[in-house]
């Protein structure tokens, strides 16, 4: 049970924040930390930090088949391994927060903008990069982490 609550608070907080970062950055930009951190409005037709725009059909069906399939390992192997299986959660809800956007919009609302990393992102997003991060580090520090 407790992957799907992750998966879903990523996806519906995900799905939140963008609606109400919609609403507030139609008028422009707002400065959260001069110089280093603001929340904008774009419209990420692309895949990560931009790449490989105008693909939306591509991502749309690579995204569900990759969601299907990490949905299935989660489901067969959650009780054999929690850490892991919280890593794989949180990269779902990120990966469905995202393709949710390029169905409904044809492509994706990022927001967060710092001034030391170019590319704007999301929560989806981020879900996404920490859950493969922490995924990562299971793998190589812990040879038990294995499903």
């Amino acid at each position: 049970m407790y992957p799907v609550l992750i998966a879903a608070a990523v996806i519906a907080l995900d799905q939140i924040i963008k609606n109400i970062m919609t609403e507030a950055l139609a008028s422009g930009p707002i400065t959260v930390i001069k110089n280093f951190f603001y929340l904008v409005y774009v419209k990420n037709y692309g895949i990560a930090f931009g790449m490989f725009k105008n693909k939306v059909l591509f991502f749309i069906v690579t995204n569900c088949i990759i969601s299907a399939f990490m949905a299935f390992v989660i489901y067969r192997f959650h009780d054999k391994n929690v850490p892991v299986t919280i890593c794989l959660s949180l990269i779902l809800g990120g990966a469905i927060g995202n393709v949710i956007d390029r169905i409904r919009l044809g492509y994706v609302v990022d927001y967060l903008s710092f001034t030391i990393f170019p590319p704007v992102f999301n929560l989806a997003d981020s879900a996404i990069v920490v859950g493969a991060l922490m995924l990562s580090l299971l793998l190589i520090l812990n040879k038990d982490a294995s499903i």
